[in-house]
């Protein structure tokens, strides 16, 4: 366990009768960081959040919180608490009384109770809604509520499964940014499990991709979207455009790797310094929103190829376009940010354009 991680998950397993669920993942946490675990169902992600709550024990391994092992500390004596997906705010009880759920075994006055009930009111920015029923409250009223009444109780640790599902898209959104507020204001760890790659980069200092039980890769939100070290990673983080490719010349540690890429030619990819042998099979990527889009080649452009606009799609605020180049039997795709009135965006009869990009742009995959 390293120095100042608050969370340590070390070298943890769990099986349910001969399927392994999570496969040896080892994570260390820091002290009020918001970390999440994404990936798809089956991925791992809440089994290993239920572990860290204490409803599922580890199959091999331990988990340490605050530097303490877990494994005999049954769910209601951890330090953590947890707000799931469907809020399970209870009906026959008003905010206030839902809010203070989980005070009632503490020694605790009345008038105490409903001074901290009024403080995570605060909070939650709902300060005149103590009275209300459940069924007076939105969904997102709702949500704000399973988030203060787990967060009454001061767990070092809040534990959110998926929290954010079940609201519509524009509501989640703004859940997002005061959740992420909210955060920062009571200065906990928050552990966030979703499998939704916007939500986790808007949210997240960190975050940890599963999939098949185990840890692809533990990175910043900058660090996955930008230099992803697999195809897996990359496919999952948004859009990205894959060509076949081989190393042209051995490198040690260079940030920049000279590569033939099927369709392209000879172009550099970066990489996070990893050794190539010469000869390598690899693969090479770019995000869509980091190539350009011209009818004439770009004067003094790092990098240009033609191709042939295939197909365009309007969704607003960016547009999409499709375009095919010699050697790629899979169109390329391309994003631009409508940042002037777009008239109309169709590409009825197929022309000539040209692709260009920065030498940052093209990523390395080891795997392909």
């Amino acid at each position: 366990m390293s120095g100042d991680a608050f969370i340590s998950i070390q070298n943890v397993d769990k099986y349910f009768g001969k399927f392994q669920a999570v496969d040896n993942v080892s994570v260390d946490i820091g002290h009020a960081e918001f970390f999440s675990l994404l990936g798809s169902s089956g991925c791992g992600k809440t089994t290993l959040l239920r572990m860290l709550a204490g409803f599922e024990n580890p199959t091999n391994g331990e988990i340490y919180i605050d530097g303490q092992a877990m494994s005999e500390v049954p769910p209601h004596q951890r330090p953590v608490n947890m707000v799931f997906q469907s809020y399970a705010i209870f009906p026959h009880l008003n905010v206030r009384d839902n809010i203070a759920y989980g005070l009632r075994k503490q020694k605790l006055s009345k008038a105490k109770r409903y001074e901290m009930v009024d403080e995570m009111l605060e909070l939650i920015k709902l300060p005149d809604y103590g009275d209300r029923k459940a069924n007076e409250l939105s969904g997102g009223q709702r949500q704000r509520i399973a988030l203060a009444r787990a967060l009454i109780l001061r767990p070092k640790v809040l534990l959110l499964d998926e929290p954010l599902g079940a609201l519509d898209k524009q509501l989640r959104e703004q859940m997002q940014l005061e959740l992420r507020a909210l955060q920062r204001t009571v200065g906990i760890t928050f552990v966030f499990v979703t499998h939704d790659q916007e939500e986790a980069l808007t949210l997240s200092d960190r975050i940890a991709v599963m999939s098949g039980g185990k840890v692809l890769q533990l990175d910043t939100p900058t660090g996955l979207y930008e230099l992803p070290q697999s195809r897996q990673v990359a496919s999952f983080i948004g859009t990205m455009n894959f060509f076949d490719a081989t190393v042209t010349a051995a490198t040690s540690g260079a940030q920049h790797v000279p590569v033939k890429a099927s369709g392209l030619g000879e172009v550099t990819a970066l990489t996070r310094g990893q050794d190539f042998a010469n000869a390598a099979q690899v693969q090479v990527a770019i995000r869509p929103e980091k190539l350009r889009l011209s009818d004439d080649r770009p004067e003094g452009a790092e990098n240009a190829i033609q191709g042939t606009l295939e197909n365009a799609a309007y969704l607003g605020e960016r547009s999409h376009f499709y375009v095919s180049i010699p050697g790629q039997d899979k169109p390329v795709a391309v994003s631009a940010q409508n940042r002037e009135r777009v008239d109309g965006i169709n590409a009825e009869s197929a022309r000539p354009v040209w692709l260009s990009w920065n030498n940052d742009a093209m990523v390395l995959l080891a795997d392909t």
